[in-house]
């Protein structure tokens, strides 16, 4: 089942009697297992039909006793355990799993790392329940994603503004939806989210950003870059390396990939780089601008700069003089 199937049937009240939620993104497993707590039972049934768990506290003996209790003047009886990972074996709930008591709601959630499928509880558990892998959005999945959680929320964002935040923030889906609030408790709904908007409520500078300065080096503009270094020098926290590098690197990759397009037509970049295509003459700007041979060569150069960045070689040396090297030796 997807996430919305999911969602879509707790808010109708039909609940299974196993979840089983894994995976490396905290986000999805996080809403799925907030909605159980506070959809299946009333709150004055919660008392003495619902049990929140803790992997690192309990073990499957434990789990399995609170499972197989019935409710109380109530219909389910709600058992919630969070940080599954944390629990040593699945033993008992392997059994619980084959025959598991239908006014029970057993809620697995399992983080940072995808569950054994081959394992006995999750073959049992896609059998009678609901098993969700919850995974990390690719990059090129970000700005789709912020567009469809403003709009599920009244907001619609133009192409900068997406980008701004999709460049800054990457793939953490909770920061995001953090970051995101911020901007929509300070609009009223059915605004157009802009850059002045982000700038002011997020703090990512519209000027001062990696997409911003992926564009400079893109169009060869030195002075511009070295403004933007200077920035993310002066700001590391709002600007860490590992954000910025990655970025880059996808930058520079959809540009060797774009001298590789037979069809460089609008539409057909925008769909191979999977970008707006607002941005295409961003890209066929800085693809006149840089060769295959230069771009293989910036993208050594990024390479040499992370291992900088992380201590190789670079006893000394600070995250902005790496930064304004490798600009240096990829616009020289």
């Amino acid at each position: 089942m997807t996430f919305n199937q999911i969602i879509a049937d707790i808010k109708r009240n039909v609940f299974y009697p196993i979840y089983l939620l894994h995976g490396e993104e905290e986000y999805f497993i996080d809403q799925i297992s907030d909605l159980i707590e506070t959809s299946v039972l009333d709150e004055g049934e919660r008392e003495f039909n619902q049990a929140i768990l803790y992997g690192k506290e309990t073990d499957d003996l434990t789990i399995v006793s609170q499972a197989k209790r019935y409710p109380m003047m109530a219909n389910h009886n709600v058992v919630l355990v969070k940080e599954a990972q944390n629990i040593r074996n699945f033993h008992a709930l392997d059994e619980y799993a084959k025959n598991p008591l239908t006014s029970t709601v057993l809620v697995i959630c399992y983080k940072h790392k995808k569950f054994d499928g081959r394992k006995a509880f999750a073959k049992f558990a896609s059998k009678l329940g609901v098993v969700f892998e919850s995974k990390v959005l690719y990059d090129s999945e970000v700005e789709g994603w912020i567009e469809s959680y403003l709009k599920f929320k009244g907001y619609t964002i133009n192409a900068p503004a997406k980008r701004l935040i999709s460049e800054s923030i990457g793939t953490n889906l909770s920061r995001l939806v953090n970051e995101l609030d911020k901007v929509m408790i300070t609009e009223s709904p059915g605004s157009t989210i802009n850059e002045d908007m982000v700038q002011k409520n997020i703090g990512i500078s519209k000027d001062y950003n990696v997409f911003e300065l992926n564009k400079a080096i893109g169009e060869r503009d030195i002075l511009k870059c070295n403004k933007i270094i200077n920035h993310i020098s002066a700001n590391p926290k709002a600007n860490p390396l590992v954000l910025v590098f990655p970025m880059m690197y996808r930058n520079f990759s959809q540009l060797i990939k774009y001298h590789y397009l037979e069809n460089k037509s609008e539409r057909m970049v925008a769909s191979a780089l999977k970008i707006n295509p607002f941005f295409v003459k961003d890209i066929v700007r800085a693809a006149n601008n840089f060769s295959i041979r230069q771009l293989v060569y910036a993208v050594d150069c990024l390479y040499e700069a992370d291992l900088k960045s992380k201590g190789v070689g670079a006893a000394g040396i600070t995250k902005g003089e790496i930064l304004r090297e490798m600009i240096f030796k990829i616009l020289h």
